[in-house]
């Protein structure tokens, strides 16, 4: 049976990824951060009693800015497969709280990478990179594209996306970057604007709401459906040689489109409700990320099936069930 050990598990990615190992017959391992209210909410549906038989998902508190820990962890576990999903992965935040970013975006890499090292296995590893690495460099953006990143969170990562070809390079590690444009779901974390924008378009027809404050309106972004995503991740790590991969749908829609769709899955007008505020604006724009997912799709055979169109369907359709009980 196959090992994965899965840090940010916690998370909309990680939760998914969990999903997809266990049904493919891994025994899934994640990293949790201790906490006093639980935080494990996406992927309570897949936790079973430990002492119960066939339990396949095992937690382990740890964190990622704790080099020690993971060590020991990596050693302990030796596990086939480590996907490094950890990540303080909010780009306006990452201007509040650059420090802690870089310890866990940047640091917290080289310390798996060195954790690996250390126990001396054969792991393949795969790092969760980002289209914030392209910045303002314009669109369509592939694997060759430049890099300028317009953030601490995108500065961050771009440490991680360079140490992870160094230590591909210098120590034969299977180490992948996995270039994730923006992908959503209805587990997206409530402070992303897709997930703010459902939400409210929920509330408003629900009379929870009036009102839904953003930023800049005409931000283009390139989204998909975060589970089939996830599904790309793993099929990186199954190649026989590591490599860098851009994961995309290949088509733009701003932030203004998403919210159209959005309202009007509802039958409601976005306009009557949508007003804009200075306050939620980057002191440095992107202004367009749209990848050109053609290796991914050649190389692995991936491709993604949900347009952004579905995929505000999709969430603004869970979020109004959610808010309707």
């Amino acid at each position: 049976m196959k090992r994965a050990l899965i840090t940010g598990i916690t998370g909309q990615d990680g939760s998914y990824l969990a999903e997809q190992l266990l049904q493919k017959g891994y025994e899934v391992h994640g990293v949790i951060r201790r906490s006093s209210t639980f935080n494990t909410s996406r992927i309570e549906h897949l936790y079973k009693d430990p002492h119960e038989k066939g339990n396949n998902l095992h937690l382990h508190y740890g964190d990622i800015t704790d080099g020690v820990g993971i060590s020991n962890l990596v050693r302990q576990l030796e596990p086939h497969e480590i996907y490094n999903l950890a990540a303080q992965s909010h780009v306006k935040v990452s201007f509040e709280m650059p420090d802690f970013t870089a310890q866990v975006d940047a640091v917290g890499t080289i310390r798996l990478l060195e954790a690996i090292r250390a126990a001396g296995i054969d792991t393949k590893f795969y790092q969760a990179s980002t289209s914030e690495l392209y910045g303002s460099t314009p669109p369509p953006q592939t694997e060759a594209s430049s890099f300028a990143p317009q953030s601490p969170y995108a500065a961050a990562k771009l440490y991680s996306y360079w140490v992870v070809r160094n230590y591909r390079d210098a120590y034969g590690m299977h180490a992948t970057n996995g270039i994730l444009f923006n992908h959503e779901s209805p587990r997206r974390g409530e402070t992303f604007v897709t997930r703010k924008i459902t939400m409210a378009a929920a509330r408003i027809k629900l009379g929870l709401q009036s009102k839904l404050y953003l930023g800049n309106l005409d931000a283009i972004r390139d989204w998909g459906f975060a589970p089939e995503y996830t599904e790309s991740m793993w099929l990186m790590l199954q190649q026989v040689t590591s490599d860098d991969y851009l994961v995309a749908t290949g088509v733009g829609a701003t932030v203004r489109d998403f919210c159209e769709a959005s309202f009007s899955a509802l039958n409601l007008d976005y306009r009557e409700y949508v007003e804009t505020e200075d306050r939620y604006k980057r002191p440095t724009e992107v202004d367009a990320l749209i990848g050109d997912p053609s290796k991914v799709k050649t190389v692995l055979g991936w491709e993604a099936k949900t347009t952004w169109r579905e995929l505000a369907e999709i969430m603004t359709e869970s979020d109004l069930k959610k808010f309707s009980h």
